[in-house]
């Protein structure tokens, strides 16, 4: 009884070895997953006090590694998914502005045509895509250009936050030596 016991316990710890040898998870990613609020915190602390979300950006994270970024790794003039792997995904909870324009409340893309000087943001209809290589035109809601503000330290890894300015909530993106502001009007 005690062989049909061992052999059974054997017989079981192989097939849960060989069953775990199954599943092969990927490595943590090199541009992890992020996500950024406005206002700050709006989910962190679930309260009666505290706003609820107005908007939110999910993104991939790509760090400088000691490359020249804008320019190089990100060319000039060409489409970016403002960030890595899949594009960055822009939800507004309510309608907002955007370059004068009604963006209607929902989820859309954030795609950024990088220059030296100044940067065109373009929100994006199309969903789902990875990185700007299915980039259609014809999706946008709106493109509006804001200008370059160089900073002197090294953004190491991509960051998007948000900053408050009465009804205006400016997206900042800020990377290597680059930071842009999108202000979005909100209701």
């Amino acid at each position: 009884m005690k062989k049909f016991y061992l052999l059974a316990v054997t017989l079981f710890a192989a097939f849960t070895v060989q069953a775990q040898d199954i599943v092969k998870f990927a490595p943590l990613d090199a541009s992890p997953v992020d996500i950024s609020y406005f206002p700050n915190k709006a989910v962190k602390f679930k309260k009666t006090d505290n706003p609820n979300p107005v908007i939110k950006v999910l993104y991939a994270r790509p760090s400088v590694k000691g490359r020249t970024i804008f320019g190089d790794v990100v060319k000039f003039g060409e489409v970016w998914r403002v960030g890595a792997n899949e594009n960055t995904e822009i939800k507004f909870y309510k309608d907002v502005t955007i370059g004068g324009k009604k963006v209607p409340a929902g989820y859309y893309s954030l795609f950024a045509i990088p220059e030296k000087d100044k940067w065109t943001i373009i929100i994006n209809k199309e969903l789902d895509l990875w990185g700007g290589y299915a980039y259609d035109e014809s999706k946008d809601v709106v493109r509006v250009s804001v200008p370059v503000k160089p900073v002197s330290d090294v953004i190491e890894a991509l960051s998007i936050a948000f900053t408050a300015q009465g009804n205006v909530a400016n997206l900042v993106i800020g990377w290597d030596k680059t930071t842009v502001e999108l202000p979005i009007t909100v209701k």
